[in-house]
C-alpha cells in the first residue's frame, strides 16, 4: 500500500514537473516571438526612414534590404498558412528555406554595407546587389502568386461544383414547374354528356311495360285454412 502511494505520488509530481515546463517553453516561445516581432517592426520602420532621408549608395542599400525582407516575410506567411490545407506546399515550403538561406545572407551583407565609409566601393558592389536582390525577390514572389493562385483555383472549382448542385435542388424543390399542363375538355365529348343529361332530366311518356315480362306472383300463394275443433262443419249445399 506504501509503496503504491509513493508510486503516485511520483508519477503526479513528474506530470506537474513535465506540465510546468511545457507552460514554461510555451511562454518563452511567445516573449521571443513578441521581441522578434517588436524587433522586425522597429528595423522595418527604420529602414523606411532612411529611404526618405538617405541618399545615393546608403539610401539605395535601404531600400534594397527593405524590399527584400518584405517579400521573404509575405511568401514565407502565404506559404505557411496554405500548408495546413494543401499538403502539396510542403515541397514548396522547402524550397523557400533553402531561399531564405540566400535571402539571410544577402540581408546580413546588406546591414554590413550600410556602415561602409568608402561611397566609391558601394557603387561598385551595387549593381551586383541589386541583380541579387531581383533574383531572390522574384523567386520569392513566384513562389507566393503560384500559392495564391492555386488556393485561388480550389476556391473556384470548389464554388462551380456547389453552384451546380444548387442548381439541381432548385430544380428539384420547383417539380411542379416541369409537370405537364392537363388538356382542355374538347367540345365533341362534352356534348354527348349534356345531351344525355337532358333526356335524363327532361319529362317524358311512361315507358310501357314489355308483353313479354310476367306478372309478379304474391310473396306466398293461398292455401288451405286450418280449421280449429270449435268450429261447426259447414253444411251441405242442397242438391234441389
Amino acid at each position: 500500500m506504501i509503496a503504491v502511494i509513493a508510486l503516485l505520488f511520483l508519477l503526479f509530481v513528474v506530470l506537474g514537473a513535465y506540465a510546468t515546463v511545457k507552460a514554461v517553453g510555451a511562454a518563452k516561445r511567445g516573449v521571443d516571438r513578441t521581441i522578434s516581432g517588436a524587433r522586425r517592426t522597429v528595423e522595418d520602420s527604420t529602414l523606411r526612414a532612411r529611404t526618405f532621408t538617405q541618399f545615393g549608395p546608403a539610401g539605395e542599400i535601404a531600400q534594397l534590404r527593405l524590399k527584400l525582407r518584405t517579400s521573404m516575410r509575405a511568401t514565407q506567411d502565404a506559404l505557411q498558412a496554405g500548408v495546413g490545407e494543401d499538403e502539396s506546399l510542403r515541397e514548396s515550403l522547402g524550397l523557400f528555406e533553402r531561399l531564405s538561406a540566400h535571402g539571410r545572407e544577402l540581408d546580413d551583407e546588406l546591414k554590413r554595407l550600410e556602415t561602409e565609409p568608402d561611397k566609391g566601393t558601394l557603387t561598385t558592389r551595387l549593381p551586383g546587389l541589386r541583380e541579387r536582390t531581383e533574383r531572390i525577390t522574384g523567386s520569392a514572389d513566384s513562389l507566393r502568386w503560384a500559392a495564391r493562385d492555386r488556393a485561388r483555383r480550389f476556391a473556384e472549382d470548389d464554388l462551380d461544383s456547389l453552384s451546380a448542385q444548387i442548381d439541381v435542388e432548385a430544380g428539384a424543390l420547383r417539380h411542379w414547374t416541369t409537370e405537364p399542363e392537363p388538356t382542355s375538355a374538347r367540345p365533341e365529348a362534352s356534348a354527348p354528356d349534356a345531351s344525355a343529361s337532358d333526356s335524363r332530366t327532361r319529362p317524358g311518356p311512361p315507358r310501357s311495360r314489355p308483353a313479354e315480362e310476367p306478372t309478379r306472383t304474391a310473396l306466398t300463394p293461398p292455401g288451405r285454412r286450418p280449421t280449429y275443433p270449435w268450429q261447426k262443419k259447414p253444411r251441405p249445399e242442397s242438391t234441389t
